[in-house]
């Protein structure tokens, strides 16, 4: 499916049914509206999937892998070669944060590598280089083609699809990238035509003096691609990261093919808001997991006027608050499939 054809496609979420979710979560053995978000979430979910009672059979976190260019301009403290690292880790279950937590929410871990320096084809990642050597520095030059955008984005809508077909009934967005807080920061402040620094932050701990560059840095790319800076596909071409691009695929599928995503972090929280941007209806049929200690986060989750549920701290990504996030869904529906009925006291 193309991205032109997917965006034609969404409709809205079925009032019908989100009516007949509130009318019974309103007769279940509670005082009106005391469960608060969880009555809420499975009112939401009832309007995706058109039925009232639902129940999450098979869900996935998908996980993108990509490095950047921009890590060249030193906006990160770690080594690049983490990317191919950590996605190794990921893959032999070496524990890292996300392969636990995955499996405390019971969830199927997807490894994608989108263009990771080094890594060819590895057992347990499903391997899809559109930039082998990842992005390009978007200080100097766009950090990929609008094709590339593009392609990467009906990758991620794709992949939706086809889990449709596998029954996968949720999905979470994970990623995986050295520098790609400085992506996100300069997608979000693209895509709110904002300049405000304050939208950047510290990413994975850097000093002062790596933080002020990351921040010369993202206001002299956006400077240099201001006249590009018109729609979402430009967006991500010009400042974006192949996992944002893909990302945004993934919001968008989930709205065409009315699987609930998903919002993990701020990397995550960028295409999402970026599919926003796209159509809006995009919004409805996703989730905000937790909220990220990201500056930019926060102003995207308000302008999308989404709340996150969870504010933990956390700063991880891969994943990993959207995978703590099933639970709490898979809680919101038990209350609605199980709770007895006030008529039954």
């Amino acid at each position: 499916m193309t991205l032109t054809e997917a965006l034609q496609s969404i409709t809205k979420p079925d009032a019908q049914a989100m009516k007949e979710a509130q009318e019974l979560q309103d007769t279940l053995i509670k005082p009106l509206g005391s469960l608060g978000e969880l009555e809420n979430i499975a009112i939401k979910i009832a309007g995706i999937t058109g039925q009232v009672k639902n129940k999450i059979s098979h869900s996935a976190i998908f996980l993108f892998g990509a490095d950047n260019g921009i890590y060249n301009e030193g906006v990160c403290s770690s080594p690049q070669d983490f990317t191919r690292k950590l996605m190794l880790a990921y893959s032999d279950n070496k524990n890292a944060g996300i392969n636990i937590l995955a499996r405390q929410a019971g969830a199927e871990l997807r490894l994608y590598n989108l263009g990771i320096k080094n890594l060819d084809e590895h057992e347990g990642i499903f391997t899809h280089k559109f930039l082998p050597e990842g992005t390009a520095n978007f200080l100097n030059q766009r950090a990929m083609t609008a094709q590339t955008a593009r392609e990467a984005i009906e990758f991620g809508i794709n992949l939706v699809s086809e889990a449709k077909n596998n029954h996968i009934d949720l999905i979470a967005t994970g990623e995986v990238g050295m520098a790609n807080t400085t992506t996100a920061a300069a997608c979000i402040m693209a895509a709110l035509n904002s300049r405000d620094t304050a939208l950047i932050g510290r990413g994975a701990g850097l000093d002062d003096e790596a933080y002020s560059r990351k921040i010369q840095v993202i206001t002299n790319a956006l400077a240099l691609h201001e006249k590009n800076l018109t729609d979402p596909v430009n967006i991500l071409s010009c400042v974006g990261g192949l996992d944002i691009a893909a990302i945004t695929g993934v919001f968008i599928g989930g709205a065409v093919f009315h699987v609930p995503v998903i919002i993990d972090g701020v990397i995550s929280i960028a295409g999402a808001l970026l599919a926003c941007k796209l159509n809006d209806l995009c919004r409805d049929y996703m989730f905000a997991s937790h909220k990220s200690a990201e500056p930019a986060y926060n102003y995207a989750a308000d302008f999308m006027k989404l709340e996150p549920a969870l504010n933990l701290s956390m700063r991880l990504g891969e994943g990993t608050g959207a995978a703590i996030f099933i639970q709490i869904i898979n809680d919101a529906l038990a209350i609605i499939n199980e709770m007895g009925k006030l008529t039954q006291l």
